[in-house]
């Protein structure tokens, strides 16, 4: 379990990332493409094309971005610029970079010679660095980055109008059970057990379309405390949508067209067969809608019904964007 010890100073001072930022964006494409675990069908197909797409300039990232995605936190610097970030990353101070990459390979196999010369700031392990982070940015995210783009702004827009009529801990419920509050001591779920202590410099949300597992929360070196989140659609749900259509760009356009069909209650078989989908689909996605504060359900006997919630219909209507 990693608790976050937040004083009232933090609370006080929840911001959202006013952009997306590109090598964020990069190392949690990378993580997912390590990941085999809950992956929605999209997200398979992605990952697959992905992994025959990756340049071999890239493929060396993956030894130090790891599945859980949990670091190296000096390789995705949360700023908005391609070339700002990279500056970031290669003006990174030795001391930072060894112990961040310690961190990493503790649990991995044996760091390759590459690796080593990270850590001792060797000129030429450090070119291969800014390489590798340019192939890799090219392959996966350069096509896609203005979709993208597009994406992260209708998600912030929903989460600020939900953060205004929720507040934090309504917004954040929509990651329950990964995310339980103690307090002023948010609780989230983590394979290892430790303490992260923000001292007053505040909160700053950051949706991912590239990351679909639990938040991460990460105490940058400088600035407020970063809180990462899977929005609420991914990459490949934000390539298929349309940019003339706000709700199937946040959504993605199946779990849009689930949501506008439980303006009245469905079970999970009639969701399953207006929509043309799997139940096991339909199931997952109002799992999503529901985990998102958008969907209600409840069960019957052997049916599970679903209805949208008051934020649900909010969304529907367009009130968000108002």
């Amino acid at each position: 379990m990693l608790r976050v010890h937040f004083t009232a100073e933090d609370l006080l001072d929840v911001t959202f990332a006013e952009e997306p930022a590109p090598l964020m964006e990069l190392g949690l494409a990378l993580a997912t493409l390590q990941r085999d675990d809950g992956l929605e069908p999209a997200l398979h197909r992605w990952r697959r094309g992905l992994r025959c797409e990756l340049p071999g300039a890239a493929r060396a990232l993956l030894e130090i971005v790891p599945p859980a995605a949990n670091g190296p936190l000096f390789l995705d610097p949360p700023v908005a610029d391609l070339e700002h970030g990279l500056e970031r990353v290669m003006t990174t101070p030795r001391g930072f970079v060894e112990s961040e990459l310690h961190k990493v390979l503790d649990s991995r196999a044996r760091p390759s010679s590459w690796t080593r010369g990270l850590m001792a700031r060797e000129g030429a392990a450090w070119k291969g660095l800014h390489a590798s982070l340019r192939s890799a940015y090219g392959s996966v995210l350069s096509r896609s980055w203005p979709g993208l783009r597009n994406g992260f702004h209708l998600e912030r827009a929903w989460r600020v109008h939900q953060l205004s009529r929720a507040g934090l801990r309504g917004t954040l419920a929509a990651w329950e059970p990964d995310l339980r509050w103690r307090g002023t001591v948010l609780e989230v779920r983590h394979p290892r057990d430790f303490d992260i202590v923000p001292a007053g410099r505040g909160i700053r949300l950051l949706p991912s379309m590239c990351w679909t597992g639990r938040p991460l929360i990460a105490n940058q070196p400088a600035g407020p405390t970063l809180l990462v989140y899977p929005a609420l659609a991914s990459l490949p749900q934000l390539a298929a949508a349309p940019a003339d259509d706000p709700l199937v760009a946040l959504l993605g356009f199946t779990r849009a067209y689930v949501l506008s069909v439980l303006t009245r209650p469905r079970n999970t078989s009639e969701i399953a067969a207006e929509v043309g989908i799997s139940k096991s689909s339909a199931s997952q996605h109002a799992a999503v809608l529901r985990r998102a504060g958008l969907v209600t359900s409840r069960r019957d006997g052997k049916a599970v019904w679903h209805s949208c919630t008051s934020a649900g219909l909010d969304l529907l209507a367009g009130q968000w964007r108002s």
